[in-house]
């Protein structure tokens, strides 16, 4: 657990060094999702570049793709591809490594960022998987914003419908999006209630940039039976500087040398106090 904790760190330095290197990503984003990216690559999901085309390998997709950049560095700590190759050619021209995931690249299910696409999606793999008799789960990460879209909705209906209770939807809860607060730009209420009300299990996360909290949420899930289950991970936009913390400002920013500095020092900071 505690090499995990490290391990973001390093990744989030990654991150930066990827959005300088191609001038422009959605830092604050990937600050907030990095940690359930790491709980579920590193100590959930049945995925690796040995097993990638095993019928029964886990399924993820990232539906809030504009924070690819948090992916393309766990992807590639995990082996699928170099994270040097990834920095030096983050969205340049003629790139793979573009700005949204890109399914010609291994390790990635489905091209994603059409903010809405990613839950519906899940469902039909999840429900393919029962129809099949397949053991794998389905995992997705929806941003807060992204419910906005009315096909959330209705893919959250449908997975009900069908029990799948071999889905699990995360909704990266940090509560900022590109034009302000999600509450004063579509107001979410009480999310628990909500999906609640669609019939899913619902699992909060105080601290959803705690790694142990969020690995039993998801050990949680697993043991659900006969409906989908969403964890709703409550975490800071920007998380791990006070330079990008919580401040919707940060939503699509490329730091400036004193910026990144800083930065780079608070999470070695932060690193070290673990």
């Amino acid at each position: 657990m505690a090499d995990l904790k490290t391990m973001s760190y390093d990744l989030r330095k990654n991150v930066i060094d990827m959005i300088v290197e191609g001038k422009g990503g959605h830092i604050g984003g990937d600050m907030s999702v990095i940690d359930t990216l790491i709980a579920l690559y590193f100590g959930v999901m049945n995925i690796s570049p040995e097993n990638q085309d095993d019928p029964d390998r886990d399924r993820f997709v990232m539906s809030k793709g504009h924070c690819v950049e948090a992916l393309y560095a766990v992807l590639a700590k995990k082996g699928f591809f170099p994270i040097e190759e990834v920095i030096e050619n983050f969205s340049k021209f003629g790139s793979k490594y573009i700005g949204h995931p890109n399914n010609k690249l291994p390790g990635i299910e489905m091209n994603s960022g059409s903010l809405g696409h990613g839950l519906p999606v899940s469902v039909g793999m999840a429900l393919a998987g029962k129809m099949d008799g397949r053991t794998y789960r389905v995992y997705t990460v929806m941003g807060d914003g992204e419910l906005a879209e009315g096909s959330v909705w209705e893919g959250a209906m449908a997975a009900a419908h069908y029990k799948l209770d071999n889905l699990c939807a995360v909704v990266d809860r940090n509560r900022l999006q590109i034009s302000g607060g999600t509450e004063e730009v579509m107001a979410h209420d009480d999310l628990h209630e909500r999906f609640g009300s669609f019939g899913w299990h619902v699992i909060d996360v105080k601290n959803g940039n705690d790694i142990d909290s969020l690995l039993a949420a998801f050990e949680e899930a697993k043991g659900v039976k006969g409906r989908p289950s969403v964890v709703i991970a409550n975490t800071v936009k920007g998380c791990g500087s006070a330079v990008m913390e919580d401040k919707a400002g940060w939503h699509h920013k490329v730091p400036t040398p004193e910026e990144y500095a800083q930065i780079i020092k608070d999470f070695a900071e932060r690193k070290e106090a673990l």
